[in-house]
């Protein structure tokens, strides 16, 4: 979810560049409602796992003249090489070495955060003369995202969204650090409203559960007068929609995967080690930040908000 969001603008800026220029995106299914009413992407082509040769039918029914692999992993760089794309672009460092064998070009990218480095790879695939300038690529980016919808009931008066999940139990908060600020945050009379997906039972003392696919959460996530967030999809989904709110890290790097723009504020112990380790357990450093500190900074957001 989150290398698609971070995609958003790179793909809008090579529409921009090249406006005639027919454009696909290539998605599994679960995310294919983040590219909904996209107006910068004119086909969106789903990958099935469970049918790849009908996948594969549907990539090669157009031709392409090139593919981009903004996401660096081998299953991206496989979708590169079956769509016979005479030019392939990647990453000169992709997060999975072998990716890069089945590129025709790679590029060298100088900026810090991903959505920086996509849309280097994006300008200089457009103009390839040009050498990638970290830092100037686009000062604003834009996330084309859609309006969502309604799955669940949300509460009537102002409340904070958090979604305590992430695709690495170690860059998770602990759930009863969620239970602790809910109950803080109740004092203020602001509920915490905890999005989970439909079949999950996560129920967590003093919080409002709310189970929601991709659209539901889209739209918890714009109605929410704050979010709290770790480094994982639904925190860099409120990043891109703006919202206020705290994004707390641990073994990933704020540079690199926090929170684009300026609307969430970034809390990560100083004693944190940046490892990138996919592990079973929470991290230490994610123990470290205490539920009174995220509450101490909701409160003045919300107070600004309000």
């Amino acid at each position: 979810m989150g290398d698609i969001i971070h995609a958003l603008p790179a793909v809008a800026r090579l529409k921009q560049n090249s406006p005639a220029a027919r454009l696909t995106w290539v998605v599994e299914p679960k995310w294919a409602p983040l590219l909904e009413g996209n107006p910068y992407v004119d086909r969106v082509l789903l990958l099935r796992r469970r049918n790849l040769l009908q996948s594969w039918r549907d990539l090669r029914a157009e031709s392409y003249d090139v593919a981009i692999d903004f996401q660096g992993l081998m299953k991206s760089a496989l979708v590169v090489a079956a769509s016979g794309a005479q030019t392939a672009v990647g990453f000169d460092r992709c997060r999975e070495r072998p990716a890069a064998l089945f590129y025709t070009r790679r590029i060298v990218t100088a900026s810090a955060h991903v959505v920086d480095r996509n849309l280097e790879l994006a300008l200089v695939t457009a103009e390839p003369n040009r050498a990638a300038a970290a830092g100037s690529v686009h000062p604003r980016p834009l996330f084309p995202l859609p309006p969502g919808a309604p799955e669940a009931t949300l509460p009537p008066a102002p409340f904070v969204l958090a979604s305590p999940l992430a695709g690495w139990r170690s860059k998770q908060w602990p759930l009863e650090y969620f239970a602790s600020l809910a109950a803080q945050l109740r004092a203020l009379g602001v509920p915490l409203v905890l999005d989970v997906p439909p079949a999950s039972d996560l129920p967590i003392e003093n919080a409002i559960v709310h189970r929601s696919g991709l659209p539901g959460l889209i739209y918890a996530t714009r109605q929410a007068a704050a979010v709290v967030g770790v480094d994982s999809g639904p925190m860099h989904l409120a990043a891109a929609l703006g919202k206020p709110g705290v994004a707390i890290f641990g073994p990933t790097d704020p540079a690199r995967n926090g929170p684009c723009g300026v609307s969430l504020r970034v809390l990560r112990s100083p004693s944190a080690a940046t490892t990138y380790q996919r592990r079973n357990a929470i991290d230490d450093s994610m123990r470290q930040v205490s539920p009174g500190e995220v509450f101490e900074l909701l409160r003045g957001i919300l107070g600004e908000t309000s």
